[in-house]
């Protein structure tokens, strides 16, 4: 392992496990049975889990429903639902430390990575309560001296919010602040891999003042939860993030009902670097992007395609970084890659980057388990691989971890086309000094965000999601507020001038 920076376990001690239970119509209810998640870093139970059921989520959605057809919260003004989404931002700020030990804990993730995702989403609330200020329709008074013409914008309804392990945080407040700014009711199940921060979430959301109902949440599993949430018919849309191929399954579930879907999927993202770039700030961006979050991230770089004319010198920059990157011990504040979150991921990966060797590739640094001291084998090598053609498994499935693929291009034309040569088309990348080449780029990749000479950044204010099998609709932005209102009409005549249409004798 000399290869690789790694950081061995630190001496500390885990909190007792978290006990998380379902909230119903504002009320915790257990059930009879329970699952638990084990630590992939550590090797201990760090959570137990009430385990919804079939009667739990039928609870669960009456409430939900009950909640927003009383008017409770899908009719309170703005400024009510905005000071409850601010109070919530408050407290979650406030709750940081809790929460993100016992996210790194459930997920495998860094302690630095999670305090930033759960401080950062604080950002996503207080924008979602300006949004619940200022949503507004049209009016129309060209119609006729007598007619008036206004569009109205209302809350959708019930809205079922499925969520992944990988961001759990993060993800749930990419969803839930704006479907509540819009004045929607909502159901929410959290990943079983990682339950415990939506709970923490529903007990910041009592403390906050939500009424009862508004929020429910049921943990549990795919099969009863997460199949009754995507079919029931009380509930109006699902919004879930996740694998493409679970969201072939909700959109297929949920067709019976014609409930609105909203899908934010997986992503095999491109960064192409031009002959121009400057190479280091490139480098960099790349392994962050491939290494953040272990690489679980639907956002990772995953595919470079880089100028054949400076291809050996760009791979040997980012293994050379590479060899830098910390791994190991989550729980280190030092560390940069944590854990891979399930044993089971980890052989995925390997599997990929072994047939990715056996058909051709070259395998520029690691490819295999990362021990580390006190820990176990549950971590991946930082991988580098070349000379990766187009064709291969690897180039063109999202990994989903410290893997990263390099091909390489002539023209601009070429590297366009391999960008676009992909069922994804979340995120797209490159890096070039000419702003022509950026904006040429930027309007001929097909992906729902672009990003030209830095990567993965975003902000409250910008839409995100993707294209093609990446997804449909949009989060955050005064975009992904939208997904979460329907649309009404209001036609007034204002005067007395129609002409009968049928004679009276009167």
């Amino acid at each position: 392992m000399k290869d690789f920076t790694v950081n061995a376990a630190i001496d500390c001690d885990l909190p007792p496990p978290f006990w998380g239970r379902h909230l119903i119509a504002g009320e915790w209810v257990d059930s009879a049975e329970t699952f638990e998640r084990v630590s992939p870093s550590h090797g201990t139970v760090v959570s137990v889990s009430a385990c919804g059921d079939h009667a739990t989520t039928e609870r669960a959605i009456g409430a939900a429903r009950t909640a927003f057809d009383t008017g409770v919260w899908s009719r309170a003004s703005g400024k009510e639902r905005a000071t409850v989404l601010l109070r919530v931002a408050d407290l979650i700020e406030a709750s940081v430390e809790r929460i993100a030990v016992q996210e790194t804990l459930e997920s495998g993730k860094p302690i630095s990575q999670s305090r930033g995702e759960v401080g950062g989403a604080a950002d996503l609330w207080r924008y979602a309560a300006s949004l619940a200020r200022t949503v507004h329709g049209d009016s129309h008074n060209t119609l006729g001296e007598d007619m008036l013409g206004v569009v109205l914008k209302e809350p959708i309804g019930v809205v079922s919010i499925i969520t992944p392990w990988n961001f759990p945080f993060w993800i749930l407040s990419q969803k839930l602040p704006f479907a509540l700014a819009a004045g929607c009711t909502v159901v929410v199940k959290p990943s079983e891999m990682t339950p415990s921060s939506a709970v923490m979430m529903g007990e910041l959301l009592l403390e906050a003042g939500l009424p009862s109902g508004v929020c429910n949440i049921v943990l549990g599993h795919g099969q009863p939860v997460g199949s009754l949430m995507s079919t029931h018919k009380d509930v109006d849309m699902v919004t879930f993030t996740g694998s493409t191929a679970v969201g072939k399954l909700i959109t297929q579930a949920s067709s019976d009902t014609l409930k609105k879907v909203a899908l934010e999927l997986g992503g095999k993202n491109p960064q192409v670097i031009c002959p121009d770039a400057d190479l280091e700030s490139a480098a960099d961006a790349v392994t962050f992007g491939v290494y953040f979050n272990v690489g679980q991230c639907c956002n990772a770089s995953s595919r470079i395609i880089v100028h054949e004319d400076i291809a050996a010198d760009f791979v040997a920059r980012v293994v050379a970084l590479s060899r830098k990157v910390k791994f190991g011990d989550p729980l280190d504040p030092d560390t940069q890659v944590g854990a891979i979150v399930t044993p089971e991921h980890n052989a995925k990966i390997d599997a990929y980057v072994q047939t990715a060797v056996a058909a051709g590739a070259t395998l520029e640094l690691g490819g295999g388990m990362l021990p580390v001291e006190g820990l176990g084998a549950q971590f991946y090598q930082p991988t580098v691989i070349s000379n990766v053609s187009p064709d291969m498994a690897i180039a063109r499935a999202e990994v989903f971890g410290p893997v990263v693929v390099v091909m390489t291009y002539r023209t601009l034309d070429e590297a366009i086309s391999l960008t676009n040569d992909s069922a994804y088309g979340l995120s797209a990348g490159i890096w070039s000094e000419n702003v022509h080449t950026c904006l040429e780029f930027a309007r001929r990749a097909e992906a729902g965000t672009v990003w030209t000479n830095t990567w993965m950044d975003g902000y409250p204010e910008l839409a995100f999601g993707g294209v093609k099998q990446s997804g449909q609709g949009r989060e955050i932005g005064r975009y992904g507020f939208e997904e979460f209102l329907e649309v009404k009409s209001l036609v007034m005549r204002i005067g007395r001038s129609r002409a009968p249409w049928v004679e009276s004798d009167v």
